[in-house]
């Protein structure tokens, strides 16, 4: 039988945990009640929780959030919407009839022989061409977000490929509950003094090749127990 490791902070064993054990024991999934803002009726929905103390021990960084791709499907949701509102109240996917012999009728149901020149006084632009532009722009703009999120996620996936590596580590240090610490035991180049937890971040996602990001997303644990 495998006799857990010393802390070499306090130099007792009764409060020591395996950081995997640590990490996804504070981290859970909570199913709650919202009510939605249109109809005001109640709906359920999952959420994840995660501990500060999970948190701090993560082996590999945050993803990019995802809330700029939700200002994308605004933003295409307005494209649909408008370019949907200007078709029927513009007419413009109307056909123009066409008379036996030539001829057509405009939209305002005059008759026009072959030949006949048509008056020029009047806008260019269909009515309700302002809501074609807005449909435009905000299209463009749903696709520039689109391409911002695919290029975000993949290189936060090129980043973090050395994530296996990372955890390696990772899977080997142990954390006292009692001291607020983390170490490593019987890892070959390893230092098996007491390390912060900003420490630890540092070494783990070092060894991953992301150690920079430890700079900006630092550990921010909970205060040690008794």
């Amino acid at each position: 039988m495998t006799r857990t490791p010393q802390c070499p902070g306090c130099g007792r064993e009764d409060r020591l945990q395996a950081v995997p054990a640590v990490y996804l024991g504070g981290r859970d999934t909570v199913r709650v009640r919202v009510r939605n803002a249109d109809d005001h009726h109640d709906r359920t929905v999952d959420r994840p929780v995660t501990t500060a103390l999970s948190e701090a021990l993560a082996p590999v960084p945050e993803p990019p959030s995802r809330a700029v791709g939700c200002l994308g499907v605004l933003a295409l949701l307005v494209a649909i919407g408008t370019f949907v509102a200007g078709a029927g109240a513009g007419h413009w996917l109307d056909d123009v009839p066409v008379v036996e012999g030539g001829g057509f009728f405009d939209e305002n149901g005059i008759f026009h022989a072959p030949g006949q020149k048509l008056p020029t006084a009047g806008p260019a632009w269909p009515d309700f061409a302002w809501l074609a532009v807005i449909s435009a722009l905000a299209l463009t703009a749903a696709v520039l977000v689109l391409v911002l999120q695919i290029r975000s996620h993949r290189a936060f996936t090129r980043l973090t490929s050395g994530r296996p590596q990372a955890e390696r580590l990772w899977s080997r240090a142990w954390y006292c509950h009692r001291c607020g610490a983390v170490h490593f035991r019987d890892v070959p180049g390893e230092d098996t003094r007491p390390l912060t937890f900003q420490e630890f971040r540092e070494r783990v996602w070092q060894e991953g090749g992301y150690g920079d990001l430890a700079a900006t997303q630092r550990a921010l644990g909970p205060t040690r127990s008794a």
